[in-house]
């Protein structure tokens, strides 16, 4: 593993310090019984030491997650692991949906910053390549670097996004329990209104937040937003 992937992957005390603030009883045990259990397969260093991906992480929160708010036992939560990257694996699979390493630098961003998105779950990476929406990800950086924005500062965003996503699936997993391709259709509608919602109400309240900071957001925000992405992308 060279320098740059290197980066992008965290030693099991980087994790503890990664969690510990949303999981205080976590703990390296912990982390290794779930690996084990058959829950976790981090990457080894040449010297043996665990390395997590991005993807490990995420991992590790969702069963801390489904542990802490559903009580649920590690057999369910291995079952629906096992089920969560099944569908992972088969909506990623097509060529259209993947991008690969060159696709991201060319938004306008580099080798660097790319290996500072995955060491903070902004992106991730399926062997080689990345999903399609890593290619709008890596254009709001490169915008947002502009203003000093770096990936680190992002961190929050993503921990939320995957807080969203985790209650999302809680809201909808009795209708996926159903299974066939109707349930599917009708856990993926309830989904997409569900996230349009909390995409609302954190615009709202980052509006909120400002305007006590004193300052406002203008009308045509969205789209002056959309505008800096695609000048970063072009320049």
């Amino acid at each position: 593993m060279n320098a740059s992937f290197a980066r992008a992957y965290l030693g099991i005390g980087e994790v503890l310090v990664e969690l510990r603030a949303e999981f205080p009883d976590i703990s390296v045990s912990k982390i290794r019984f779930l690996e084990a259990e058959g829950l976790l397969c981090p990457a080894r260093s040449p010297s043996g030491y665990r390395r997590f991906s991005p993807a490990d992480v995420n991992q590790l929160r969702y069963i801390l997650t489904a542990q802490r708010d559903e009580y649920l036992p590690l057999r369910i939560i291995k079952e629906r692991l096992t089920k969560r990257n099944a569908d992972s694996t088969a909506t990623t699979s097509a060529p259209t949906e993947m991008v690969g390493r060159r696709e991201l630098l060319d938004v306008g961003i580099d080798e660097e910053q790319l290996a500072e998105l995955e060491t903070h779950g902004l992106v991730k990476r399926v062997g080689r390549l990345y999903g399609q929406e890593s290619l709008d990800v890596a254009a709001a950086v490169a915008a947002l670097a502009r203003y000093g924005v770096q990936a680190r500062h992002l961190r929050s965003v993503a921990t939320s996004a995957g807080r969203d996503v985790a209650l999302i699936e809680q809201l909808v997993g009795p209708v996926l329990r159903q299974r066939g391709p109707e349930a599917r259709q009708a856990a993926g509608r309830t989904a997409t209104e569900i996230a349009s919602l909390l995409l609302r109400l954190h615009h709202s309240l980052l509006e909120a937040g400002l305007a006590e900071a004193g300052l406002t957001i203008s009308g045509d925000q969205p789209d002056r937003s959309r505008e800096a992405i695609k000048g970063a992308s072009s320049a």
